[in-house]
């Protein structure tokens, strides 16, 4: 083959061929061991023999150029570039392929180093996605493969083409993807991603906002300057100790309310800001002319209603919520947009929605328009809830666990399948501690029947450490699992300002106080997971002090939970050891559905009813109301009353 000249060093772009060093000093520089190739061959024919899957194309260019993956990554990746050499193997034997920004910059270096044409690696990775999906492990999307692998069969390629087409089916609908009319909705929408992204804000709590890298890489999705100033005067508003001087308010957010209020904002005006000649089919108004201000007006409302209607197929309670935000963003004296009148010169004229008239009543009667939006809010909101329907029903993916007589006693047989399938420490330590970690994830929530909130930042107390005071976890807002040394017991302590529900009756200002009980090995799994497990999935990296720890990655080093990660972990946990399998006879429970910890709580609830009869005692399992059991939790039916009352009138006829 011709030698050609090499090209530049693709970390440093305004290097030269002439003044690239030779081969001999770079054998030299790289070690004793010379190189038998070294020069760039010539650049591939692609009529000639060209691999059309990516995994064989890359391994042909490594052969072709004499390279070893340890080779290629010590010559194109940087000293203080986070990137591991094993991703070039996992690239090469197919087991991965690229799918990050860092990684397609990656690909361009390895097209210049061996002079392929610029999107060589790119437009194959482009053809494997558009070509129709077979019913081999090897034709599925990497993502998709890495889901589903767990779930397959060992020897799903040897299968009839008929049942490994059955078996991928029923692993993509029912374990992947959840079957539910919600989940195939919300895979739906994420397609078609409209809301606007807030940057972090001092001051505010980081789970309100989205990171500020993500912020920067969603440039269409970036929220404008004033909207984000407005935002983040509300949130102040909404979150400081003491109010402003002139100012009134009713009552606090704590995070998760700040959360979920930032993140409604971003649907209302990304939806606003949306094209709409896009599949989304927005309004189409420049992201420099939203503000906060047009909320005060009628036709703003009703147009955000409609376009939700419309994109949903029906209406639901969460546009009433909306329109409940809408009514305290008004109300009289305590109203945050009620008190801001100076937003109304900010308000831009819109055509078929926002007139010059609306613009000058806001300008010279701020009040006369907020009386007007806030009657037209409570009028839509009663309109809206007689035709309300339920998208997501909460209790669908655990049907399978409800039905039963005793639904908690259904639900641990998820744990003990977990307990029977752990791997050895010795051999797998990383994988045996992430199985422990998820089984005292669902043994931990079983107990506590505590929100997700409260059971990720759950700290630890080790036994040898004296656990923190009453008034350091309320300052925190966070509860504690320490070691009762007078009971010899494991407890957990919450206080109550750390729950949702803080003004509960059911908390009369005291907090949760709860002695775990050594069933089923809890102790032991506890004592393993704080002295073995939990220090391998730390791995070096600085412990956030909770409880749980996520596993610590060389690209992720941050240990602690957030909802979305906890609530990964637990569908995970579920997918693997929850669902009954046929095809791998692995899983605990036939008919169940991918869900997160929240669903818990109906267990308990739904247990407790069909054991006593009584939403009381139901209430008092997960921290709340008999009234919040009967609206959210408890599937307590006609017909399970009935067998409730029948059983007790039996004994009658049983006992003579």
């Amino acid at each position: 083959m011709p030698l050609v000249i090499p090209p530049e060093d693709p970390r440093n772009p305004a290097q030269t061929p002439a003044t690239q060093p030779d081969t001999l000093s770079l054998q030299k520089r790289r070690g004793p061991k010379p190189r038998a190739i070294v020069e760039f061959p010539q650049p591939l024919a692609l009529t000639w023999d060209d691999p059309p899957a990516f995994s064989n194309a890359f391994a042909l260019h490594l052969e072709r150029h004499g390279d070893t993956c340890h080779h290629l990554h010590r010559a194109i990746i940087a000293p203080d570039e986070a990137f591991d050499r094993k991703t070039f193997r996992s690239w090469k034997f197919g087991r991965k392929t690229p799918a990050t920004l860092q990684s397609f910059q990656i690909l361009g270096r390895i097209e210049r180093r061996y002079r392929l044409p610029n999107g060589y690696f790119r437009d194959k990775l482009a053809a494997a996605a558009k070509a129709p999906r077979g019913h081999n492990l090897l034709d599925v999307t990497d993502a998709e493969r890495r889901r589903m692998a767990w779930h397959l069969p060992d020897d799903l390629n040897q299968r009839p083409a008929a049942e490994r087409a059955e078996i991928i089916d029923w692993v993509r609908t029912v374990i992947v993807s959840g079957a539910t009319d919600y989940r195939r909705y919300q895979a739906e929408a994420l397609r078609h991603r409209y809301g606007l992204r807030f940057p972090p804000l001092e001051g505010v709590g980081r789970g309100a906002w989205d990171d500020v890298a993500q912020h920067e890489m969603v440039v269409g999705l970036r929220a404008p300057p004033r909207l984000i100033r407005e935002v983040a005067d509300l949130i102040r508003f909404k979150t400081s100790t003491l109010s402003a001087v002139g100012s009134k308010r009713a009552g606090v957010w704590g995070d998760e309310t700040v959360a979920q209020k930032v993140e409604h904002l971003g649907l209302l005006f990304g939806a606003m800001a949306a094209n709409p000649a896009s599949p989304i089919g927005g309004l189409g108004v420049p992201s420099d002319r939203l503000t906060v201000g047009l909320l005060v007006l009628p036709s703003v409302w009703d147009w955000y209603l409609t376009w939700r209607e419309a994109k949903r197929g029906f209406y639901t309670n969460w546009e009433a919520n909306m329109l409940a935000f809408g009514l305290a963003l008004t109300r009289r004296e305590t109203g945050w947009l009620r008190q801001r009148p100076a937003i109304a010169f900010d308000l831009p004229v819109i055509d078929g929605l926002v007139s010059d008239d609306d613009v000058a009543r806001a300008r010279n009667d701020w009040d006369g328009m907020c009386d007007q939006v806030h009657d037209h809010c409570l009028r839509r909101a009663k309109e809206i809830q007689r035709v309300a329907r339920v998208h997501r029903d909460p209790f669908e993916p655990i049907l399978a666990i409800l039905e039963t007589d005793r639904p908690l006693a259904s639900y641990r047989l998820i744990t003990s399948e977990i307990a029977a399938r752990i791997p050895d420490a010795k051999r797998h330590p990383k994988a045996a501690a992430e199985v422990v970690r998820g089984m005292l994830m669902l043994r931990l929530g079983l107990h506590l029947g505590v929100r997700q909130k409260n059971l990720r930042q759950l700290l630890l107390c080790p036994r040898s450490t004296t656990p923190r005071s009453d008034r350091q976890l309320e300052g925190l807002k966070r509860g504690e699992l320490r070691w009762n040394v007078r009971e010899t017991k494991w407890e957990v302590l919450i206080p109550s300002n750390a729950f949702k529900n803080a003004n509960s009756s059911f908390f009369g200002g005291q907090p949760f106080r709860l002695l775990l009980p050594d069933l089923d090995g809890l102790y032991r799994h506890i004592d393993a997971y704080i002295a073995q497990h939990r220090p391998v999935l730390l791995a070096g990296a600085e412990d956030p002090g909770t409880f749980f720890v996520k596993t610590v990655k060389r690209t992720s080093r941050n240990a602690a939970y957030d909802s979305a990660t906890f609530y990964e972990a637990w569908r995970l946990i579920i997918q693997r050891y929850g669902i009954y399998n046929p095809y791998t006879k692995r899983g605990a429970i036939a008919g169940l559905l991918p869900h997160g910890p929240h669903n818990v709580r109906d267990v308990l609830a739904t247990h407790i009813l069909k054991t006593t009869g009584s939403f009381e005692q139901a209430s008092y399992a997960i921290q709340d109301t008999p009234e919040m059991v009967a609206l959210h939790y408890g599937r307590f039916l006609p017909q399970d009353k009935a067998a409730l009352a029948a059983r007790i009138l039996n004994e009658v006829w049983e006992t003579g």
